[in-house]
């Protein structure tokens, strides 16, 4: 009783609502975890570690984020549920304690033509409200300084009731919008190369266009024949001008064909509306090949690109019009808005002067407003997202970050660890995915998870400080304190691939030569111009093959056989072993199984709430037809050979009656690249950053070219993965090809033959060389950022 007393006399009791500390979870079997249990303490940065592929998305992305979004959706009415995504609950026990998630991803933005860094983030709205109040002349409100609206008038009676008599009055209205008449917002025209479209010697008939699609045997055939508009049989170049003008641009027109209503329109502006209206990443590979070869696209002679109208760049602040602001240097911007002191929009310039203070803090003062979205690297991207939550007010709020620090130069890692140290210090849990040593080092807590990936992974090897994870024995653990050293002697470069007067982006005219039969890494600070001088003037040069950041695009039906050309060779082999048809052996195809149509399960949609995947009965999720499973091959059915691993599948077709060179040879490059765990049915979706772009590298592996350039290959990898990747590129300059690197992990650059450092700062305070030289000499000369780094983490 007494030392009950004593007790209660030191600390006054903890009030219930305070008892809530942990996130916990347990029992969790997303993807590959493998019934895993954590409690992380919350108002504290966690993160999360552990090889590619181990199951740290699927722990952190996949089952708290997600439940807790889920639930927020669940506050919202039924009406409004439908509106938005539905999420299915995650395959988890217990979660307990979840608070409100904001995820920042590392999605690329925007896939609108039109969306830019300015409108992303709230600053291009601010900027418009400013010009509208103080923009001389004044040319009408914040709508007329937007370039995603345009001009428009009109008048015509309107029937009014007064008095219980009804009156017709004449009324006109205009609405005075910023946008180009000539490019509609977009900022540049596009032209068409007729000879990609159609073939002039040709008739309609006889197949004259080459359009993907617009086929002579199909819908569009049996408008251009029925229209009456030309003569279907005379070969293109025999058209009189009208008849061009109509094939080509003729507006929408009501006609009758075989006594079907149907709409006639020219080929150009039906072009213009189903291919060009999006996003050409977002297109299919054909047609995306078609436009870029039948398009050119140039800057609007009219706006000369700044996508605005006469009269909104017009209208002056300092002499300075709202395009002119939106070029700037953000850091440029923040200054001369900074600069204006006008007491009637004092509030608007704070929140103005705020918003670009925190572009420049996060280490994007380089971009101007007007960079569109679309063009942001992945980093960039996440780091543009964060600037929305810097400034708020929220507290007690989970912020969940995938590897905030990729496409940062080693000097700009300590202030992205300053702003993810600032989020937690105003009561908020930050939860980090993250690979990078500098970032591990700040946690106040680590979950390791591993201990490989795949299959042999999704399990929690380690949980406490950064101390204790460095003295375990995990692979991260053994990998925390690697230290590349430098190479002690280089090769001899066995030519030079010259690039005279770059102008591309912030390049200031640079001229470099770029050594071959080498392994060659480009650096420098985010924004130094690295991408702009090997993507602008290297990468699309005949025999160089680029492995770039761009998201894989695939449905959950892909998987890594299909994505690699694998089952191609696989589906054969089945077929010429049995006697019969390969198409038996896809399950997009005649041998799908008829109840799930190959999907392996049965998705049943429930409106609002969250869809219901189910294993189909029929196929037990094997995906194919009871009769395809009968056919074997080395004593496998298709669906055991789908279910394999890439080492288990390398060894099974590389010998034995199974022998297929052809799959050897792909599953060799997959394994080569640290992917020998990946199941080959194993679903896109379900792939990790990292996993997908080292799929990418293994597809391209097989290209014969003689120069390969990596945009940043250790994406996504562990401390322990890097190494691999090294003996990777290794073996490629061996094998005689040349290999150029945009990387800024100091192992990489560490292993060089030759390093190429850009800089000295980001955006117009780079665009230069300024060095050239072998790794030992940059360590030797330690002139630039890069420079003090190397050496620092080479122990030089």
């Amino acid at each position: 009783m007494s030392m009950a007393k004593g007790t209660q006399a030191q600390s006054p009791a903890l009030h219930a609502a305070d008892s809530h500390d942990l996130i916990r979870v347990h029992g969790a079997r997303v993807n590959n975890l493998k019934d895993v249990s954590v409690e992380l303490p919350k108002r504290r940065l966690t993160v999360f570690t552990g090889v590619s592929g181990s199951g740290k998305s699927s722990l952190v992305f996949g089952t708290i984020a997600a439940e807790s979004q889920r639930m927020i959706n669940e506050t919202y009415s039924t009406f409004v549920q439908g509106f938005m995504p539905t999420l299915a609950r995650p395959e988890v026990d217990v979660l307990d304690g979840l608070t409100t998630a904001i995820i920042v991803g590392q999605e690329r933005m925007g896939g609108d033509a039109r969306s830019t860094v300015g409108t992303a983030t709230d600053a291009n709205a601010m900027l418009r409200i400013l010009f509208s109040r103080l923009g001389k002349p004044h040319i009408g409100s914040a709508k007329a300084f937007s370039f995603n609206v345009a001009s428009i008038s009109g008048a015509g009676a309107v029937t009014v009731e007064r008095g219980g008599e009804k009156v017709k009055e004449r009324r006109s209205f205009s609405i005075v919008g910023g946008m180009c008449p000539r490019c509609e917002g977009r900022g540049s025209v596009t032209d068409f190369d007729l000879t990609a479209l159609y073939d002039d010697s040709k008739s309609l008939s006889e197949g004259a266009l080459t359009v993907p699609g617009y086929s002579v045997d199909g819908w569009y055939g049996r408008i251009f024949r029925g229209c009456g508009f030309f003569d279907p049989d005379k070969p293109i170049r025999k058209f009189t001008k009208k008849e061009l003008h109509d094939l080509l641009h003729k507006a929408p027109t009501k006609i009758k064909v075989d006594g079907v209503n149907l709409t006639y329109e020219g080929l150009i502006p039906k072009i213009q509306k189903s291919m060009l209206s999006k996003d050409i990443d977002s297109l299919q590979p054909h047609i995306r090949a078609f436009v870029e070869r039948a398009m050119t696209f140039t800057s609007c002679p009219d706006c000369g690109g700044t996508r605005l109208s006469e009269a909104a760049r017009s209208s002056k602040i300092k002499k300075i019009s709202i395009a002119d602001a939106c070029s700037m240097q953000i850091n440029d911007l923040a200054e001369w808005v900074r600069g204006l002191k006008e007491p009637s929009v004092a509030p608007l310039l704070k929140a103005l002067g705020d918003t670009l203070d925190s572009f420049v803090e996060i280490g994007l003062g380089y971009l101007g407003l007007d960079r569109p979205a679309g063009t942001l690297s992945g980093g960039e991207a996440q780091r543009v997202k964060m600037i929305r939550h810097l400034g708020s007010s929220l507290t007690d709020v989970t912020y969940v970050f995938d590897e905030p620090t990729i496409g940062l130069h080693p000097h700009d890692i300590q202030r992205m660890n300053d702003l993810l140290l600032r989020l937690r210090d105003k009561g908020n849990t930050v939860l980090v995915v993250e690979h990078k040593p500098e970032a591990i080092a700040i946690a106040d807590h680590v979950v390791d998870l591993g201990p490989r990936a795949g299959t042999e992974g999704g399990q929690v090897v380690f949980e406490g400080t950064v101390e204790g994870l460095r003295a375990s024995d995990t692979i991260t653990g053994q990998h925390l304190d690697d230290r590349a050293t430098l190479k002690p002697a280089v090769r001899t470069p066995t030519g030079k691939l010259g690039v005279r007067g770059a102008g591309t982006n912030n390049l200031q005219d640079v001229d470099v030569d770029i050594p071959l039969g080498v392994l060659t890494v480009v650096t420098g600070v985010a924004g130094s111009g690295k991408s702009s001088l090997i993507h602008g003037s290297v990468s699309g040069q005949e025999g160089v093959v680029t492995v770039d950041q761009a998201a894989i695009r695939g449905s959950r039906r892909s998987n890594p056989a299909t994505y690699t050309g694998l089952l191609d060779p696989i589906r054969k082999a089945f077929a010429k072993a049995n006697g019969v048809k390969p198409a038996l052996f896809s399950a997009n195809s005649e041998g799908a199984c008829p109840t799930c149509n190959g999907a392996g399960v049965i998705y049943t949609d429930l409106a609002m709430m969250a869809g219901v995947a189910s294993t189909c009965d029929d196929c037990e999720g094997k995906r194919f037809q009871a009769s395809v499973l009968d056919y074997h091959f080395g004593g496998r059915d298709i669906s055991e050979v789908l279910a394999m691993s890439v080492a288990e599948a390398e060894q099974f077709f590389g010998a034995g009656e199974a022998r297929t060179p052809a799959a050897q040879k792909i599953l060799q490059r997959m394994a080569d690249v640290g992917l020998g765990y990946l199941r080959l049915g194993q679903p896109l979706t379900t792939l990790s950053g990292g996993e997908r772009q080292r799929l990418k590298l293994a597809t391209h592996m097989a290209e014969k070219g003689g120069v390969y350039v990596l945009d940043e290959p250790t994406t996504g990898l562990h401390l322990a993965d890097v190494e691999q990747l090294l003996g990777l590129l290794d073996r490629l300059v061996d094998s005689g090809k040349s290999v150029i690197v945009i990387e800024h992990h100091q192992a990489v650059m560490a292993h060089a033959d030759w390093i190429i450092d850009l800089g000295p700062g980001a955006g117009h305070d780079g665009g230069r060389i300024v060095f050239e030289g072998t790794p030992a000499q940059l360590v030797a000369d330690r002139s630039t950022l890069t420079g003090e780094h190397l050496a620092a983490y080479v122990g030089g």
